[in-house]
């Protein structure tokens, strides 16, 4: 990776903690805390605002496992840092989508080492599913986009036979 994309994609990651760790403040400071989640219509029908407090991951599971989490995220940039170097992931698309599942990362795992919990605020309104954050966004798009690209676009052409083939 060059110096120039590598400067970018930690200039994106440092947006998505900044824009992470302002939408926390924004709820904590301005909607009152729901022990369940209640929500306040964003779009109605749609998302919903509202805010609760995550010791563990989705639906809380793993609740309390803290230090876990912290060591995922540490695992997750040390195993990146090496496929990067190797060369085993250099393609742009992979990058970026590494630095949006590690922007997020980021932005929660400052959540767990400064207050012990992730600041969750957007609810689904048209599906039950765990409440969520700006964080939990680019992981999940991250991720998802990453499977994508390796399944369905990353592949070799297959039209050729084999030498020695016939």
């Amino acid at each position: 990776m060059n110096k120039k994309r590598g400067l970018l994609m930690a200039l994106f990651m440092a947006a998505i903690i900044a824009a992470d760790q302002i939408t926390k403040a924004l709820v904590r400071a301005r909607i009152p805390f729901a022990a369940a989640a209640e929500d306040r219509p964003l779009i109605p029908g749609v998302l919903g605002l509202t805010w609760v407090e995550n010791e563990g991951a989705a639906w809380s599971m793993l609740s309390g496992m803290r230090w876990l989490f912290l060591a995922l995220v540490a695992v997750f940039f040390a195993a990146a840092g090496i496929l990067i170097y190797k060369k085993l992931i250099s393609k742009p698309v992979e990058l970026w989508c590494l630095a949006a599942i590690g922007g997020g990362a980021l932005g929660n795992a400052a959540d767990r080492a400064l207050r012990g919990t992730v600041t969750d605020m957007l609810q689904t309104l048209f599906v039950r599913f765990p409440v969520f954050n700006v964080a939990d966004c680019f992981i999940t798009c991250g991720a998802i986009a990453l499977i994508v690209y390796v399944l369905f676009f990353d592949r070799k052409s297959v039209t050729e036979e084999p030498k020695g083939a016939g």
